[in-house]
């Protein structure tokens, strides 16, 4: 009798988060990116982040694994930054719709994924993604698709740090880890969005602190990355306790449910 939870020989070994992120796969995806406060983006940036251009990102995606029929959701929410001399971008807030989806990048890369409501609605030529968790509407993009556009394949970094907290309440046990995701961008059947962004209060996943500001771009396209990681700096401890409560849910804010929530909102002009 094999019993499956035994050790398992080396040749069986695998990480299959490494696995499924270096090879391409294609999915569907709803990109904004929008000019935003300066200051808060210098607000949410653990050290040693700095604040780079004051533009935030966000991205509905739908990824089908080469089947053609969508398997999970994932999202992408976050602002310009630098570290040192290299250029790239923090990520706030990744929900994902399924569990592999979401273990494998917060536990290899430190992504700040969380199990969360991804949608992307197509009606002829009609739009609607959208981001909800935990019964909160957080982020919508409504409109219509624009003209057939061309997206440069890119080469971009994302920043990431590699926790684990300790198990008596204070602080880490090991010290944390600055991470470097290397991703390599294609797209194809790019179109632009006639849309707006709206941006929805929560307690637990406050995303519409970061405003809207001019829109830079709107885009629907079929995406496919491909990404390597590594560490390249231990972080003491003191400079990341303060921000660590950006990839957990404190619910005793609950509380706040029957308040009424402030939104954002606008359209794209351009």
């Amino acid at each position: 009798m094999t019993i499956r939870y035994g050790a398992r020989p080396p040749e069986q070994q695998r990480n299959r988060e490494i696995e499924a992120t270096a090879t391409k796969i294609w999915s569907t995806a709803v990109t904004v990116v929008w000019e935003t406060d300066a200051d808060a983006i210098r607000a949410v940036l653990p050290p040693p982040l700095e604040p780079s251009e004051p533009l935030a990102r966000i991205r509905f995606a739908t990824v089908n694994m080469g089947t053609g029929i969508p398997i999970f959701g994932a999202g992408w929410f976050g602002v310009r930054a630098r570290h040192g001399s290299v250029e790239g971008e923090y990520a706030l807030f990744m929900p994902m719709t399924t569990e592999q989806a979401t273990v494998g990048g917060r536990e290899t890369y430190g992504e700040p994924k969380k199990i969360g409501g991804v949608t992307i609605d197509l009606d002829g030529e009609h739009v609607r993604a959208r981001f909800d968790r935990m019964g909160f509407p957080l982020a919508v993009v409504d409109g219509t698709l624009g003209e057939s556009i061309d997206i440069p394949a890119k080469d971009k970094v994302d920043f990431y740090f590699k926790i684990s907290p300790s198990p008596d309440g204070k602080g880490f046990d090991t010290e944390p880890a600055l991470v470097h995701v290397r991703r390599h961008e294609e797209a194809r059947e790019g179109r632009a969005l006639d849309a707006t962004l709206t941006l929805h209060d929560s307690p637990i996943d406050p995303i519409a602190d970061i405003p809207i500001g001019r829109i830079i771009s709107m885009q629907y396209a079929q995406v496919a990355t491909t990404q390597e990681g590594e560490v390249v700096e231990r972080v003491p401890a003191d400079w990341l306790l303060p921000y660590v409560h950006q990839r957990y849910d404190d619910l005793s804010v609950l509380g706040a449910r029957d308040k009424k929530c402030p939104r954002q909102e606008m359209k794209d002009k351009t």
